[in-house]
């Protein structure tokens, strides 16, 4: 290999580190986002039960809906078909955080 190819190498894995670290850091903002004002109602496990009952688990939410779709009710307001839902707005970056943690629970 010579040195082109080797700093190319090099650059590519600092890339693809710094993106991993990315997704953990959105991940992580997506966890705390859910804590704070979701989990008094949904389930934020991989299994259990969700708190309040006619609130689904998020890993069912996971698997009804893409990650994109909920990315976007979420920053458009997401309004549900039952009054204990409160309405939600977020930035663009929160409803991505958060929708990339239901899915991860779908996984």
């Amino acid at each position: 290999m010579n040195i082109a190819g080797a700093a190319l190498a090099l650059s590519s894995a600092f890339v693809l580190a710094g993106s991993a670290r990315s997704a953990e850091a959105s991940l992580q903002q997506g966890r705390a986002i859910a804590e704070a004002n979701c989990a008094r109602c949904h389930n934020l496990e991989k299994s259990g039960d969700s708190p309040f009952p006619p609130a689904p688990p998020f890993r069912v939410i996971a698997k009804m809906y893409a990650a994109s779709d909920l990315e976007e009710a979420l920053v458009e307001g997401i309004v549900v078909g039952h009054p204990a839902m409160p309405e939600f707005t977020m930035s663009g970056e929160e409803a991505a955080a958060l929708s990339m943690f239901i899915d991860s629970l779908g996984r």
